[in-house]
């Protein structure tokens, strides 16, 4: 019993808990705020929880060997707290079922979901070397919203201000995310975007994405910003003015707390839609 709990928690940890949990709180927060019912929140929650797991644990699997060239101790998969074929099996049952989990919304909400998901796994499977590693990002975020509102009658597309505040956002996490592992890529010849920018521009070109994605989510809909809008924007500035300041690690947490807030507003001011 100690060891499969021993191995349930490698398996968690190899899934990268953090991003995926944020990631699935802000597919919630969007499926509630555009009206879906409680069961039809669980499903997509549950989708992109499975969609979340399996990108973390193909990430894990591509990058054991460089992992381990550096001695990335706390790598469950290096450490031996979880063996690769537990982790490649719980990729292979999470990924086709991130989409089957999906299929009760419609067809187009599991084929966008599929999109993202495949956008993601070409990160893990060579895009973070490339110049182009922002890319997933961008197109992975900004196709989240439409897996939530395609289930909706008439499918309809998000609004473009949520299309582009969600992809600002997973941009910015991206700038931030490599910064504290910007030497052990460099020995392993990790090369994506942010390594060719530096981690001060990197730090500054973040902090102008996670500020672009509140201003969209604030003044992006239909009539004048509500009170708590206007209050998240000074709340974000601090957080991400935190976040630069602060070490290693500080960004990317400022980033995900920023996406926290963002979710509650969006909660709070709703998600209008409209059915082409």
């Amino acid at each position: 019993m100690r060891q499969v709990v021993a191995t349930a928690m490698g398996l968690g940890r190899a899934a990268h808990p953090l991003p995926a949990l944020v990631v699935t709180g802000i597919a919630a927060g969007l499926a509630v705020g555009v009206g879906w019912s409680t069961g039809a929140v669980l499903v997509i929650t549950a989708a992109v929880l499975a969609g979340q797991l399996s990108v973390g644990w193909l990430n894990d699997l591509v990058d054991a060997g460089r992992d381990a060239a550096v001695g990335r101790r706390d790598k469950p998969v290096v450490s031996g707290r979880v063996s690769v074929p537990v982790v490649r099996t719980s990729f292979v049952v999470a990924a086709p079922g991130a989409v089957v989990l999906c299929l009760p919304v419609g067809l187009p909400a599991a084929g966008a979901h599929l999109a993202a998901l495949a956008s993601a796994w070409a990160y893990d499977l060579g895009l973070k070397s490339t110049p182009l590693s922002v890319l997933p990002y961008a197109v992975s975020f900004g196709i989240l919203p439409a897996v939530v509102t395609l289930g909706l009658p008439g499918a309809p597309l998000p609004p473009v201000w949520l299309i582009a505040a969600a992809a600002c956002l997973g941009c910015a996490a991206h700038f931030v995310n490599v910064l504290p592992d910007l030497h052990d890529d460099a020995v392993t010849g990790v090369r994506g975007l942010p390594h060719r920018l530096g981690p001060d521009l990197c730090r500054l070109v973040s902090a102008v994405l996670v500020l672009a994605a509140s201003a969209l989510l604030v003044f992006g809909p239909d009539g004048a910003p509500t009170p708590v809008g206007t209050a998240a924007l000074p709340v974000s500035l601090a957080l991400v003015g935190a976040g630069v300041l602060g070490g290693p690690r500080s960004g990317f947490r400022a980033v995900l707390l920023v996406a926290a807030l963002d979710v509650v507003l969006l909660l709070v001011t709703g998600v209008p839609v409209h059915a082409p």
